[in-house]
């Protein structure tokens, strides 16, 4: 192989490099923009389903009982207002709270019950949209070529948010005919 040829293999091999960095640290932008964006969407659903809940101790406490009120009020509270850290153990215990509601409780109107039930399901579905995007980042990130050119190093990677919402036992296919 001549010296022209090996300077313009080296040469055509840098630009790929640099084009496929390019490429990756935009990519890697992009997915950080869909994270950010995703956790904004999870953090409201879940507040929205914090106000329901604590609406529904506050309005309807005679008809939901003096101690199921207290609990369903502290839970949501503690859920609007715990640090990030915290912030799933204290949605759990929202969570629980919710699931041990009776579908039809006397006094309580179906409109905010059903409203809880919607407000949970697109909180779940809106923790399942954030999760993907943190997972997609993780697996760009931890690939060989990133790592090694410590592209998005400094930026520390997006944690899951794992509540138990009932959504991970139902398959994504589930209610889908076979054929």
């Amino acid at each position: 192989m001549t010296p022209d040829a090996l300077v313009l293999v080296v040469g055509v091999a840098v630009l790929l490099l640099a084009a496929w960095t390019a490429w990756t640290l935009t990519r890697l932008r992009r997915l950080e923009a869909r994270v950010a964006r995703a956790r904004a969407v999870l953090d409201h659903r879940l507040r929205h389903r914090a106000a329901l809940a604590e609406d529904l101790a506050s309005v309807y406490s005679a008809a939901l009982g003096e101690d199921r009120a207290s609990r369903l009020k502290t839970a949501a509270y503690e859920a609007r207002e715990t640090p990030a850290g915290d912030r799933e153990l204290a949605e759990n215990a929202l969570g629980r709270e919710l699931r041990a509601l009776p579908r039809d409780v006397p006094g309580v109107p179906r409109a905010l019950l059903a409203d809880l039930a919607e407000a949970d399901a697109r909180m779940g579905l809106a923790r399942r949209f954030y999760n993907d995007a943190v997972r997609d980042t993780a697996l760009l990130r931890q690939r060989r070529l990133p790592r090694l050119l410590r592209l998005h190093a400094d930026r520390p990677l997006p944690r899951f948010f794992d509540v138990e919402d009932g959504l991970d036992a139902v398959p994504l296919g589930a209610g889908v005919p076979r054929a």
